[in-house]
């Protein structure tokens, strides 16, 4: 509950951001350039952490004595990935600037290298307090980064140019010229402050490294790496090609239209990312049981109706989620359902994941993800040049998709968990059936926004119908607690 109300509402205060940039940012095109930079460093943060976060959690579980000597070893090796490689970028800033498009700009590469290196380092820190399960501590630190964040921008995108003019002593800095450099500063300024909370998680590092499990935890660990690096590349690959596929201001432009309404979908994210932090540490605890797996199917089901109601919900309120964003990005929208199914696909692959990490046969995750990057990214070099960002949506859709199928039927031969087939099966045409209706009556008009709300509440009224038994149990229990 709290892992998943301070994930949901950290997005949501964050989704303040995507409003004031798309509003204030002088061009869809910068917004462009902060789309393609993040996307580099959300690939970055993957490579610095490289797996260990699930390594900590697997060999922390299995010896809980000595939990404190695995978190300060899996400490020292990200900390030390880290550090070796904020010293390349700086040594080799020019080159790497050239090369990422970026030349006239290597600030922008400075700045989030030791961005990446810090939350590479603070992940493993994270990890400890889930595995601790000081979820309090761990809400409390995600939201004081985001408030700060949120704060600094407000001020620099919606004060600063107003004081630039009438008390120019007080913000001379300002130059509109610099929107991009500005976003990327305070995103270093909020980050670093919070490593200094964790000086008493830090204190463990006296432990140091014990090299024996070094060699177990990167035995463990190399899949996860290929794994991670194939499923960012899932997430982000369409967002760090497009410039390249479609080169100058026009790309940069319909990098950022698309970056901004992709924005409106990430609600997916959020749900799985919330269930991901919670569920996670969750499963390794109960092992490769019979209740586990049963578990496991339960909460599959679940999860996929709760990811098509907020499907559902998204599409029914677009006429008024779009104001999220500027109208000049509003031209993107078509792409948001295809993105959000996407992450369903997603979700459920993860879901489907824990059959090889309970196994310890990792190297199946790098191999399933490989495959879906492949499929994505054929599908964007193929079709991009021609169909622009919907040929990104359609990438997303198809790579996750080929995962999600793929891991479903070699998992069911490794460790086989008899999942509710059929009624998730049916929640997803029960969703498309409402979905086609949606789109046949249109988008626009009270009367639209009406007729749909009612289609939204057919698939509530559905699922309560077939759930009644969960939902008989959860009243009974709020009636006794009350």
């Amino acid at each position: 509950m709290i892992y998943g109300l301070s994930s949901i509402v950290g997005r949501f205060l964050n989704y303040l951001l995507v409003p004031l940039y798309t509003y204030t940012l002088v061009s869809s095109g910068n917004y462009g350039v902060v789309t393609n930079v993040y996307a580099y460093t959300a690939l970055l943060l993957v490579l610095l952490t490289f797996g260990m976060e699930t390594t900590f959690f697997y060999f922390a579980n299995r010896d809980r004595e000595h939990s404190s000597t695995v978190f300060s070893t899996a400490l020292w090796m990200v900390g030390t990935v880290a550090l070796f490689f904020v010293a390349i970028v700086n040594v080799f800033i020019e080159p790497i600037s050239g090369a990422l498009g970026y030349a006239e700009h290597p600030e922008y590469m400075r700045i989030m290298s030791a961005v990446v290196a810090l939350d590479a380092f603070q992940a493993i820190l994270f990890a400890y307090l889930r595995f601790q399960g000081r979820a309090w501590k761990f809400a409390a630190l995600k939201l004081v980064f985001i408030l700060c964040n949120i704060g600094i921008n407000l001020f620099v995108f919606l004060l600063a140019p107003r004081l630039a003019v009438s008390h120019t002593a007080l913000a001379g800095w300002y130059n509109a010229d610099n929107q991009v450099y500005y976003i990327f500063l305070t995103n270093l300024i909020c980050t670093a402050p919070i490593t200094l909370a964790f000086i008493p998680e830090l204190r463990h590092m006296h432990n140091g490294i014990d090299r024996t499990l070094v060699r177990q935890m990167l035995r463990y660990t190399w899949p996860l790496l290929l794994l991670g690096l194939a499923g960012i590349l899932n997430q982000v690959a369409d967002k760090i090609v497009y410039r390249f596929l479609v080169p100058g201001t026009e790309g940069d432009a319909q990098l950022g239209i698309y970056g901004a309404c992709v924005k409106i979908a990430m609600i997916m994210a959020m749900i799985t990312q919330a269930f991901r932090y919670a569920y996670e540490p969750f499963v390794f605890a109960q092992g490769q049981g019979k209740d586990s797996k049963e578990s496991q199917a339960l909460v599959m089901k679940y999860f996929v109706m709760v990811t098509l109601l907020a499907f559902l919900a998204v599409v029914a309120f677009m006429p008024l989620l779009k104001h999220i964003i500027a109208p000049r990005y509003w031209e993107g929208l078509r792409a948001v359902p295809i993105v959000m199914i996407a992450e369903i696909f997603m979700g459920i692959y993860f879901n489907l994941s824990f059959w090889y990490k309970l196994i310890a046969k990792t190297y199946w995750g790098a191999i399933l993800s490989g495959i879906g990057c492949i499929v994505l990214l054929m599908v964007n070099i193929i079709f991009v040049p021609r169909f622009g960002y919907m040929a990104c949506a359609w990438g997303g859709f198809c790579g996750y998709g080929v995962c999600m199928v793929l891991s479903y039927f070699i998992g069911q031969h490794y460790n086989p968990v008899k999942y509710p087939i059929k009624s998730i099966v049916g929640y997803f045409l029960l969703a498309i059936i409402l979905f086609a209706a949606m789109g046949f009556v249109g988008y626009d008009g009270w009367k639209a926004l009406l007729l749909n709300a009612l289609f939204l509440l057919v698939f509530v009224a559905v699922l309560a119908f077939n759930e009644r038994e969960l939902v008989g149990n959860v009243l009974r229990k709020l009636k006794i607690k009350r």
